[in-house]
């Protein structure tokens, strides 16, 4: 089959189905895996998490053992866990000895409700930012390129420290919404925000920069000409570019049931993130299965419904192959992107060379939590260590590590995304798999270290890339410029190097820069937890989590981290299109 023809044929659903079967029991083979991969005594983690005792007698050991059949291994486990599922048995869980399905049941529940908020709120943040675009397109006056600095600078917030400042201002200090608990319809009003605004910003960033491609096309020239109202050209550009956002939905909005655990945390909510994060600390088994299972399910639903939407969104063009190709016109770069790239250039540098002439180990027990001041221009932590030292010290290794795995994972995604049909299953399985479950599996291999918690990262951080890649490479073999080349002899080689890759990379970049901000966050979390880099090592990403608990008494503690962070995404993606520019 061709690549040009192969849009039009009736592809078997049957990979994409085994890829998914597959990529689940594989998931949830290492999960019931997880007790006897860590190192540790299965009966005294789980005795701990049921009483605290940190010295349990043998006596009491044993007793765990032999009741939870720990002698018997993992295989028998998972073989009696799945016998019971037909029945809506999960099993009791290890720790609290109730029921597992109705506590998973019920944090599902939440965590879906919340998840739906979050949507809300990551439609508008869309919206508003690329209505700029939208208006302008619309209307034949699109002439100046979008720097994007206002995404970037959203998407890069952190979203646990959003959520304590929402928590904070708008629920303690104002008293609008609930600051924590879980109690009714506005109960979800703050942490939808603090999970929304992130996800929002990055996807109409994406969306932004697709959208010139849409009208630059003929059809909305056409349209313009013949006096269509701009509400309706506006409207056929989203339609033709959403498709192409659509896939990062699945990582980026639904992954928040799972991986929306320390917001969950700061508003006390009991969704399924925090739920599966305390049963694998807990190394409660029947309870982290099921919810693994039920975020397995969710991932894969999600996808054929995604996958669905898109397909009616594009129609028949697509499965006829006559779908035009998206080509970015060339738009004037705003004057001041060289200045605001520069200034985040050169801020930066000043900040890590200050920081690097300071001591970033030095505690001082006397000195903490001092507010900034010509000593110590960032103030310093709740142990006396001065915070510039540690931001220009941690600099280096933040992002270097981040530029790494962010690169990995972006070739890895775009490799498997150029197989569509063998990575549907395995990306949406992966997609909402949070990324402190795969640290923990991966450590109880590896260790805790550094490039464990990046190689944790890396095994679900393809997951987005994957899916655009597949997304927009299926669109472009649709596209008539494909089958002319093919037609006039044009082989695999030269299609993928002059037609397929051009098409992908831009975006793909884009979408890597945009995520680089949330790269270092959840390898800070792995960190936390103990299971990437251990303190007293500085870094950004541990910097904030370190700090969040003091973020009301001493703000300035996570500011510093937290504006660094956003500063090296601004750079990040002012940078990107700046060589755009040199490249047309």
């Amino acid at each position: 089959m061709s690549v040009a023809h192969a849009p039009a044929a009736r592809l078997s659903p049957w990979p994409a189905a085994a890829g998914r079967v597959l990529s689940g029991v594989a998931l949830l083979g290492a999960v019931a895996l997880l007790p006897w991969l860590t190192g540790a005594d299965p009966a005294r983690t789980v005795l701990r998490a049921r009483s605290a005792d940190q010295n349990p007698t043998s006596a009491e050991l044993a007793v765990v053992r032999e009741q939870l059949g720990l002698d018997e291994g993992p295989l028998v486990h998972l073989a009696h866990w799945l016998g019971g599922l037909p029945r809506g048995d999960a099993g009791v869980s290890w720790v609290s000895g109730e029921a597992v399905m109705p506590q998973v049941g019920t944090a599902l529940s939440v965590s879906l409700t919340l998840m739906l908020g979050a949507f809300v709120v990551t439609a508008v943040v869309a919206a508003l930012v690329c209505a700029r675009t939208v208006f302008l397109g619309s209307r034949r006056r699109l002439r100046q390129d979008r720097a994007g600095t206002s995404a970037a600078v959203l998407a890069a917030l952190p979203k646990f420290l959003l959520a304590s400042v929402l928590a904070t201002v708008c629920g303690v200090w104002w008293g609008w919404f609930p600051s924590s608990g879980w109690e009714g319809p506005q109960s979800m009003v703050l942490p939808s925000l603090a999970l929304g605004i992130p996800s929002g910003a990055m996807l109409g960033g994406l969306l932004d920069q697709a959208l010139p491609a849409a009208f630059h096309e003929p059809w909305a020239r056409t349209a313009y000409a013949v006096g269509l109202p701009p509400g309706h050209i506006g409207r056929d550009a989203l339609r033709r570019t959403l498709p192409g956002m659509l896939p990062q939905l699945l990582p980026t909005v639904v992954a928040l049931v799972g991986g929306a655990v320390a917001v969950e945390k700061i508003f006390n909510i009991p969704g399924l993130g925090r739920l599966a994060l305390e049963a694998a600390v807990a190394q409660d088994l029947p309870v982290l299965q099921t919810a693994t299972l039920a975020l397995v399910l969710l991932g894969v639903s999600a996808g054929v419904l995604i996958r669905a939407l898109r397909h009616a969104l594009l129609g028949r063009p697509l499965r006829d192959g006559a779908l035009p190709a998206l080509h970015r016109p060339p738009l004037i770069p705003p004057r001041s992107l060289r200045w605001i790239t520069a200034a985040c250039a050169l801020g930066l540098l000043a900040l890590v060379t200050a920081g690097l002439l300071r001591d970033p180990l030095g505690v001082d027990t006397t000195a903490r939590l001092l507010s900034p001041s010509l000593e110590h221009p960032l103030g310093t932590d709740a142990l006396g260590r001065d915070l510039l030292a540690r931001l220009g010290h941690g600099a280096v290794r933040t992002a270097g590590v981040a530029l790494a795995v962010t690169m990995l994972s972006a070739v890895t995604g775009l490799l498997l995304g150029m197989a569509p049909r063998a990575s549907a299953g395995p990306t949406e399985v992966v997609s909402t798999l949070p990324a402190v479950l795969a640290g923990l599996l991966i450590a109880g291999v590896t260790g805790p270290s550094v490039w464990g918690a990046a190689c944790a990262v890396c095994a679900v951080g393809w997951s987005p890339y994957a899916a655009q890649t597949a997304a927009l490479l299926e669109q472009e073999r649709a596209s008539g410029h494909i089958a002319a080349s093919v037609a006039l002899g044009a082989g695999r080689t030269h299609l993928l190097r002059r037609h397929l890759l051009p098409a992908v990379l831009p975006a793909l970049l884009r979408n890597a820069l945009l995520r680089l901000p949330t790269t270092v966050l959840v390898l800070a979390s792995l960190g936390f937890l103990g299971l990437g880099e251990q303190p007293p090592t500085p870094e950004w990403g541990r910097l904030l989590s370190e700090n969040q608990p003091y973020a009301e008494l001493a703000p300035w503690t996570v500011l510093g981290p937290a504006a660094a962070l956003v500063v090296l995404s601004v750079l990040a993606v002012t940078g990107s299109v700046l060589g755009r520019e040199k490249a047309v």
